[in-house]
């Protein structure tokens, strides 16, 4: 009998443990359960990060292209603007001779404005002077500047 008594209290013991374990099989079934959730969110945002991926690369495809158009674009306006820079160059040094040539000429007729108070401003711009070569100006520029500057003196000098 006593092996009845000690199996059927070992049974007792198996029980008690078995029912402390429950719980543990139904948390551990809980948790299970929220790891398979995750693990479909996981899977749908890992879709959708490669397609975000997929996305931004045709989108620097995209934009290299532009990038590269753009940059001819550019090319083309530079190799355009090149003969009007050198063409702006050559005047603005004819400008700074005629300028200077301008104020020395004002410098030399200042003693004889202070003697002569001219009557009014010629009506007309003088003839324009030869350039320092001797040949007559060839640019519509050069002639704008000096009737500019002939009409600015005369507003100087009253």
């Amino acid at each position: 009998m006593s092996f009845s008594w000690l199996e059927w209290g070992l049974q007792l013991v198996l029980l008690a443990l078995l029912g402390a374990a429950i719980p543990f099989a139904i948390r551990l079934e809980r948790a299970l359960r929220e790891v398979r959730k995750d693990r479909s969110a996981l899977e749908a945002s890992a879709r959708g990060l490669s397609e975000a991926a997929a996305a931004a690369e045709a989108a620097m495809v995209r934009m290299r292209a532009a990038a590269e158009l753009a940059g001819r674009h550019v090319q083309e306006r530079v190799s355009t603007a090149e003969p009007l820079r050198d063409d702006l160059r050559f005047l603005i040094e004819r400008a700074e001779t005629l300028a200077d040539r301008l104020e020395s000429l004002v410098r030399a007729g200042r003693p004889l404005a202070s003697h002569e108070a001219p009557a009014r401003a010629p009506a007309r711009p003088p003839p324009t002077p030869p350039a320092g070569d001797g040949q007559p100006l060839r640019s519509q520029a050069e002639r704008d500047l000096l009737r500019a500057l002939s009409v600015g003196l005369g507003r100087v000098a009253r």
